[in-house]
């Protein structure tokens, strides 16, 4: 069984392993979508290591080498969702 942390814990889990992230960020994410997969144990919500670990994996994009390059992979993927 996997070890679950509350809220406040799992941010300090990704901002020690990946330096970013928040408790307010993974708040906000919770209620608007897009932040890590969770369960509830009643009203409190339970991150794993493993969803964590997947979710901030999956915010980091490829390698550039200057901001214009990046801007420009964000300006494509966004194109590419419509």
């Amino acid at each position: 069984m996997s070890r679950k942390f509350m809220r406040r814990k799992a941010a300090r889990y990704v901002k020690e392993k990946y330096d970013f992230g928040s408790e307010a960020r993974l708040a906000k994410l919770a209620s608007v979508g897009g932040g890590p997969k969770m369960a509830y144990a009643g009203d409190i919500p339970l991150y794993t290591e493993e969803w964590l670990d997947e979710w901030a994996l999956a915010q980091i994009g490829e390698p550039v080498s200057s901001t214009a390059e990046h801007k420009a992979i964000a300006f494509r993927s966004e194109r590419e969702v419509v």
